[in-house]
């Protein structure tokens, strides 16, 4: 009688064999460079060939993401070692290995626990996850059973029969199976079900292997025993001498999408006074708004509404900033120079906020920042409706409804503006009415708008109080305002007091004559 581990054993005949290698990405490379990065791309060896992706190698980061399946066919036992390098690509000199790792292929694919493509979790005919193994789990059960000496599996609405053995399944499972969209494929979700289970099947039964990714540490044979990162991926090999398998997954890196969002600045109000005025020595301030989304070094600034005594700001402006968004990760994407000397551009990613301050000009200082406001796009607070509603406990609570600008695309309100003291405590220092748009690079291409309140789709120029002046260049009006403005009362009386002084005068002076004229009889 034949042994039952017989049929694992490997055959004398060569094998030809497909093997795709995904590999997805490198984690906490070995620093190569003096910047303290690296430039890595991956090298694949197998037997007498090499694949090189030197062409794409990944700049300036040390947790790279290829994105990459590498298709080599080879022939067991001459090719069996499979070795993943990764190379840090240098402009000037030969490139560096940073760290590689081996893999004995051919004791995976003659492995009892069929290490040769992982089982999904789920039966998928059709769609990114469908089934890539040109066995299907039916077959992949019989060959299991005829291999092992067992007899063939027998499909029932809730169990499957094998020889004696009798792998019962749950409610839950049984009603997802016999579904609409799944019951033509009933029986191969129950034969994925008994291969998760395999190991339970008595004498025979073992682990087989489950689809997922390994995390494999990377080693330099010059540093021998430290670890130089690690590696994500997964191997996948087909005999030849079968149906070869469909297309590989495609596991490239997501591609961001191009947005542009419009944000007009129509007011403020309540802003924090700062200075003091030069004649009156009132409070005032010099108002504008400035705001970005990539970072400080794209800020955009509103014009300046001068001379505001009450903290109501006029600005009818518009910002306008494109960026690139990779949904999934909720994450802006940046791709620059980190320097005039850097040979590629580096590709960033941060978070989706909007960060909009109120500032105070000084012409001969520094401006004086008086508060600020920062939005993630994804989730903020809906803005209140009127400047009197807008408070901090928009920001203090989780009662307010929240918005998502990728779902709502337009939405105006009020917002308030803070500044966070010694505490942490946060101190309100005013309001702004923004409206805030976001738009397609397509949607934003059909219809264009101009920066501030430039064409096309130009904005009107605020309808600014006559206090919003500079004294500098119009002294005379701004000495007919100081004047007026602080001292109409004290003017109007003082007029009425010399009326009525002059009338006053002019009585006792006419009443010694009318006195004479009458006694004469005149």
């Amino acid at each position: 009688m034949e042994p039952a581990f017989a049929p694992t054993l490997p055959l004398n005949d060569p094998i030809h064999v497909l093997v795709r290698v995904y590999i997805v990405k490198a984690t906490d490379l070995h620093p190569m460079d003096l910047n303290g990065k690296a430039d890595p791309y991956v090298i694949l060896q197998l037997g007498s060939k090499k694949i090189s992706d030197k062409e794409n190698y990944v700049s300036k980061q040390l947790n790279p993401v290829f994105g990459k399946c590498f298709e080599i066919e080879c022939c067991f036992p001459q090719d069996s070692m499979l070795t993943v390098q990764i190379f840090d690509w240098d402009l000037v000199g030969s490139d560096d290995l940073i760290g590689e790792t081996r893999i004995d292929l051919e004791n995976r694919f003659y492995s009892k626990h069929r290490a040769t493509c992982g089982l999904a979790k789920k039966y998928e005919d059709s769609g990114y996850n469908q089934w890539r193994d040109p066995m299907k789990p039916t077959q992949i059960l019989l060959k299991l059973c005829k291999d092992n000496k067992l007899e063939n599996p027998h499909y029932f609405q809730d169990r499957v029969i094998i020889g004696r053995y009798c792998m019962t399944f749950t409610k839950e499972e049984v009603i997802a199976w016999n579904s609409p969209t799944t019951c033509k494929y009933r029986d191969e979700h129950l034969a994925l079900a008994v291969l998760h289970r395999w190991d339970e099947i008595p004498r025979v039964g073992c682990k087989i292997v489950p689809e997922h990714i390994e995390a494999r540490p990377l080693y330099n044979p010059d540093k021998p025993g430290i670890e130089q990162g690690k590696i994500e991926l997964w191997v996948d090999m087909f005999p030849m001498d079968m149906p070869l398998p469909g297309p590989p997954v495609d596991i490239s890196p997501r591609k961001p999408k191009s947005y542009e969002l419009r944000i007009i600045v129509w007011n403020t109000d309540d802003v924090v006074l700062e200075d003091d005025a030069f004649f009156s020595g009132e409070k005032m301030s010099d108002i504008y708004v400035k705001g970005w989304l990539k970072g400080p070094q794209d800020v955009q600034s509103t014009d300046i509404h001068y001379r505001s005594l009450t903290g109501e700001g006029n600005f009818n402006w518009r910002f306008i900033f494109p960026f690139e968004y990779l949904a999934a990760e909720e994450r802006i994407v940046l791709s620059r120079k980190e320097s005039l000397f850097s040979w590629d551009e580096t590709e960033v990613k941060i978070p989706a906020r909007l960060e909009l301050q109120v500032w105070d000009a000084d012409h001969f200082s520094a401006d004086d920042f008086l508060g600020a406001i920062s939005l993630n796009l994804t989730r903020f607070p809906r803005g209140a409706k009127s400047s009197k509603l807008c408070t901090l406990d928009m920001l203090k609570t989780d009662n307010v409804p929240m918005i998502n600008i990728f779902k709502q695309k337009r939405v105006r309100g009020w917002w308030p503006f803070f500044i966070k003291k010694e505490n942490d405590e946060m101190e309100l220092t005013g309001k702004v009415e923004a409206e805030f748009q976001l738009l397609t690079k397509e949607e934003a291409e059909k219809n264009p708008a101009g920066y501030g309140r430039n064409e096309p789709d130009g904005l009107e120029k605020p309808n600014r109080p006559d206090a919003s002046f500079m004294w500098f260049l119009n002294p005379l009006k701004s000495i007919r305002y100081i004047i007026w403005h602080n001292y109409k009362w004290k003017i109007l009386k003082g007029l009425l007091f010399l009326c009525i002084t002059f009338m006053i005068l002019l009585f006792f002076y006419s009443i010694p004559g009318y006195t004479v004229k009458k006694l004469l009889g005149a």
